[in-house]
């Protein structure tokens, strides 16, 4: 039997233990709430993790890997009081499973986690500088540079959400007119809202485009040239070969990309701009997944690099 690995996905309304192996692909897989305190969403993730390595294939996992919203600390293996996980607050979960468990473990936020999983196995294979950005509730960076996660002095790298753009314009990361404001579902939403007079979601503004509505057309025509705005500051900063962007995005680029294109031809430094591709997220609605075993990758590897 090939070596497995165990990932841990914890988000703010749901939480999911998977066992799988370094292809990817997921063997077994447990999705719960979760719930009120951080002891019973613990408790439950250890339940299952204890059962994972009790089955039949337990004896063959190597690793355990953590995907989490961010602050937290990855060197401590710490999270520290995400907006989304009300009362997580200093929980030191790495140091939790080690002992619990016996076996190498990590975390990485999730936007760093995602950008592990597509440079692995999706669309970031292969290549030594890689951008992720998460495009989706709200905007993340994750940095692949000179072929290693770059998560800088204290996990604070890659937050390009809050890079402003404009001097006013959507909230998005406490800031108006920032990137995230302008490039995530929360953004559009805000958008489609003020333009609308009704609540809308960032899908359904994508449907409405679909079918031809030029209200809807518009809002992600301006999203798409404030991507390409943050995507310059980016490409002219990083000098990645690959820009990888999920979610929205990787639905509905198509109304997002062109004026993205644009900007970015008037905005960057034609050297840089000639060896940067962009491309959707490859990974699907599985990425979640694939992200946690990632992290739990990364940590074997180093494992096994500190004991060649």
């Amino acid at each position: 039997m090939n070596d497995l690995l165990i990932g841990i996905d914890i988000g703010g309304t749901k939480c999911a233990v998977v066992l799988g192996d370094k292809k990817p692909e997921v063997l077994e897989r447990i999705e719960f709430p979760t719930a009120a305190s951080p002891d019973e969403t613990l408790e439950e993730i250890f339940l299952n993790v204890r059962n994972f390595l009790d089955g039949p294939d337990g004896k063959n996992v190597k690793c355990i890997g953590v995907s989490c919203g961010g602050p937290l600390n990855s060197r401590t293996g710490t999270i520290l009081s995400p907006p989304n996980l009300p009362g997580w607050d200093n929980i030191e979960i790495v140091n939790r499973l080690k002992q619990r468990f016996g076996l190498p473990a990590a975390i990485q936020n999730d936007a760093n986690a995602c950008a592990l999983a597509e440079w692995k196995w999706g669309a970031g294979k292969g290549s030594s500088n890689m951008i992720f950005l998460t495009f989706g509730t709200g905007l993340g960076a994750g940095l692949i540079l000179d072929g290693r996660l770059y998560s800088g002095t204290n996990d604070m790298a890659g937050e390009a959400g809050h890079l402003r753009l404009e001097n006013d314009g959507p909230v998005g990361y406490g800031k108006a007119g920032s990137f995230e404001g302008f490039c995530s579902g929360g953004g559009i939403a805000l958008q489609a809202e003020e333009l609308f007079g009704r609540t809308m979601s960032a899908r359904e503004v994508c449907e409405a485009a679909a079918a031809g509505d030029a209200a809807a057309l518009g809002i992600l025509e301006n999203s798409g040239r404030h991507l390409g705005m943050g995507l310059s500051i980016l490409i002219d900063l990083l000098n990645p070969e690959l820009i990888v962007i999920g979610s929205i995005f990787a639905r509905c680029g198509q109304y997002l990309e062109p004026a993205a294109q644009a900007v970015i031809r008037d905005e960057t430094l034609s050297a840089a701009r000639d060896v940067c591709r962009l491309v959707p997220a490859a990974l699907g609605e599985q990425i979640g997944d694939f992200a946690c075993l990632s992290v739990a990758l990364s940590c074997e590897e180093e494992v096994f690099d500190n004991q060649a």
